[in-house]
């Protein structure tokens, strides 16, 4: 397995750039980033501060000073729900909410992770309380705001709130993450259509989620509001930083044995069928036979699978090694463990991957993570990926499943021919970034969305 970053590098970098604080930001399939960033001297500090005043002062959640929101989380873990959601507690937090974090499905046994992000939370201002206490319920009358986050959430209302539940429906924002029929089941969601509203990362789960509910279940969505997410600040400055891109991606590339004239294709999710890693890997071994048989002179080409996990994928993992081990691909395919820092890994690729199946992803945040580093995007014509990648401009789409093995390769090999091609869809990618998905951006639209929430609950009579 590759390890991620060692301390040495970031001294080097320290080195280099005279003093360099690294940061973590959070990136919703899964990641969070390092940002690498250069101190100024105390004139250019003074001209920061005044700008970062300005900032708050013109921040859209402003109004949000002094509110109380209890955020409930079905777990808290590295995959992109629960970090979407703890964002969300910091950028509430950076205009003066009150931010109170509720994790419903605790594990039993202490585990390095959940103690890791509930210590981020803590560092930050944001209260962490048990799920099943009284003060859990107090907070939930007291609440300006309640966000439940993912469909599995529900399961606290009745839980924990029980007679309370009517009480505080009208003040609740369902933020909704899931594209799987298995959602769909009355003891998660049947609280939904009394909800203020609730929140949805893309048009097609929308759209999705109003047809199923309605046909699965009888019931109708609250008022719905889609909100596309957008890229942290700190994720955009080691995007935008050369120097430390080129520092990350030599330091990656030397620890996976990948030359800098290689070309790398990555896919960054967390190891499931579900994200299609078997598929893509089919795909990477038919472009090699493609090349192979059409003679072409391409660069030598690497897979990287980032988000492994043997623990807890066993079967589906054996699978991808038995499959590599088979091909003989073991020098050209390798694999990385789920990490925090996954910027790393985004700055070290040349083409991301997106090969979610079935319905797609419903958004897949680290889509405009990659674009956001200039990388064209190869993805799956379904969900959110439809609402991100532009086909033929930022990327190329091919259809999910078995039959989308085979125009996959072909667009593999059409990106490792064409160089000039990568480079204008990777630039093309960068701008509408720019455009459409940076996190004012997506403060702005989410901004609206609680304004409207607060509105309703104060209609209510709740505040």
């Amino acid at each position: 397995m590759v390890k991620p970053p060692s301390t040495s590098i970031w001294i080097t970098m320290q080195r280099k750039r005279l003093a360099l604080m690294i940061l973590l930001g959070f990136s919703v399939s899964t990641v969070v980033v390092i940002l690498l960033r250069s101190t100024f001297d105390s004139c250019i500090v003074d001209h920061q501060f005044v700008e970062e005043k300005f900032q708050s002062a013109s921040n859209p959640l402003t109004f949000m000073k002094s509110k109380l929101v209890l955020l409930v989380s079905h777990e808290l873990s590295l995959s992109g729900g629960p970090l979407l959601l703890m964002e969300l507690a910091f950028l509430l937090r950076e205009v003066g909410t009150k931010v109170v974090w509720i994790t419903n499905q605790k594990r039993l046994e202490e585990d390095e992770v959940v103690y890791s992000l509930e210590h981020k939370m803590l560092n930050r201002g944001v209260q962490v309380m048990s799920a099943k206490s009284q003060e859990a319920t107090d907070t939930a009358l007291k609440a300006d705001l309640i966000v439940l986050n993912t469909a599995v959430a529900g399961k606290w209302l009745d839980a924990v709130l029980k007679d309370n539940v009517v009480k505080v429906l009208p003040k609740i924002l369902w933020w909704i993450h899931e594209m799987r029929g298995h959602y769909f089941k009355p003891d998660l969601v049947k609280h939904l259509p009394f909800v203020a509203g609730a929140m949805i990362d893309s048009h097609a789960t929308a759209e999705y989620w109003k047809n199923r509910t309605q046909a699965r279940l009888g019931i109708k969505m609250p008022k719905t509001y889609v909100v596309h997410l957008g890229n942290n600040k700190e994720l955009m400055e080691v995007a935008e930083d050369s120097v430390a891109k080129r520092v990350l991606r030599e330091h990656v590339r030397e620890s996976l044995g990948v030359r800098n004239e290689d070309l790398l294709f990555g896919i960054i999710n967390s190891v499931s069928r579900g994200k299609g890693q078997d598929l893509f890997l089919r795909a990477f071994h038919d472009s090699l036979e493609m090349i192979k048989e059409k003679k072409l002179q391409v660069p030598t080409m690497h897979a990287v699978v980032v988000g492994s996990d043997m623990s807890k994928q066993t079967k589906f993992e054996t699978e991808l090694r038995n499959f590599v081990q088979g091909k003989k691909l073991q020098n050209y395919v390798h694999f990385v463990n789920k990490t925090l820092t996954v910027a790393p890994y985004i700055a070290a690729i040349d083409v991301l991957v997106q090969n979610s199946q079935a319905r797609g992803e419903c958004f897949g945040r680290i889509t405009i993570e990659a674009m956001a580093f200039k990388l064209p995007v190869l993805g799956t014509a379904a969900g959110g990926t439809m609402e991100i990648v532009v086909d033929g401009t930022t990327g190329l789409l091919h259809s999910a499943g078995k039959e989308g093995v085979i125009p996959l390769a072909k667009n593999i090999v059409k990106l490792a021919t064409q160089v000039e091609l990568r480079l204008r869809m990777g630039k093309n990618g960068y701008e509408r970034v720019k455009e459409m998905f940076l996190e004012h951006h997506m403060s702005h639209r989410i901004a609206s969305v609680l304004r409207e929430v607060l509105q309703h609950a104060k209609a209510r009579g709740l505040q």
